[in-house]
């Protein structure tokens, strides 16, 4: 068996596992990311995780942990680093519009590049600070990114009226829960069961647009 059949037959547990739909050829499209990313890695150090293995657990399988709770047309990854949740999550559901934030030039060069080489559709990438991004999303996700007061703070104004904001986190962070600004509202808090991360605790955090009255 060669690294990337055993890498395939990884992923695919996962995904069972996960119990998440994914296209035919998303899990292929998967590993090609992460090739993709241990290459650039070696040059640029866009993330601390090096082994490829490591990297179907800790990025593929953990973003795609959030999937079932994504919803609309349309996508914003805040603090996206090197795609996640973002590149999975547009390979798995595709044809919906996703924009990729991220303030780092290097990342956002990695990025681009990964948006070609992969042939995503719908998916570009934007170098630049959240609070000056435009646009109304109907999902947002932020993945280890800031604090909820801030990421809300700074890119609230990305979140459709009716749309979601899933911010993924380690422990349920409680201290953050009590600043979150009162024009939105926590509407459900998540445990994530991600497969080869089970010592981990991982939770998203989802959030709306607080009702009026």
């Amino acid at each position: 068996m060669t690294d990337r059949d055993a890498l395939h037959t990884k992923l695919e547990q996962g995904i069972d596992a996960l119990g998440v739909s994914l296209p035919a050829d998303a899990p292929g499209r998967l590993l090609d990311y992460i090739a993709l990313l241990a290459r650039w890695n070696a040059t640029y150090n866009l993330t601390a995780i090096r082994d490829p293995a490591e990297m179907v657990s800790r990025h593929l399988l953990d973003s795609l942990a959030v999937l079932p709770y994504v919803q609309g047309d349309s996508l914003a990854d805040l603090g996206t680093g090197p795609g996640l949740p973002g590149i999975p999550l547009a390979i798995a559901a595709p044809g919906r519009r996703v924009l990729l934030v991220d303030s780092n030039g290097k990342k956002v060069r990695f990025l681009r590049e990964a948006i070609r080489s992969l042939k995503l559709e719908g998916v570009q990438a934007v170098q630049a600070r959240v609070e000056e991004v435009q646009g109304q999303f109907d999902c947002v996700t932020a993945r280890a990114f800031a604090t909820l007061g801030d990421m809300l703070a700074w890119g609230g104004h990305l979140l459709a009226p009716e749309g979601v904001w899933l911010a993924m986190k380690g422990k349920t962070p409680e201290d953050e829960l009590r600043g979150v600004p009162p024009a939105f509202a926590v509407r459900q808090i998540r445990a994530l069961r991600v497969p080869g991360l089970e010592a981990a605790d991982r939770h998203v955090i989802e959030l709306g647009r607080a009702l009026p009255g």
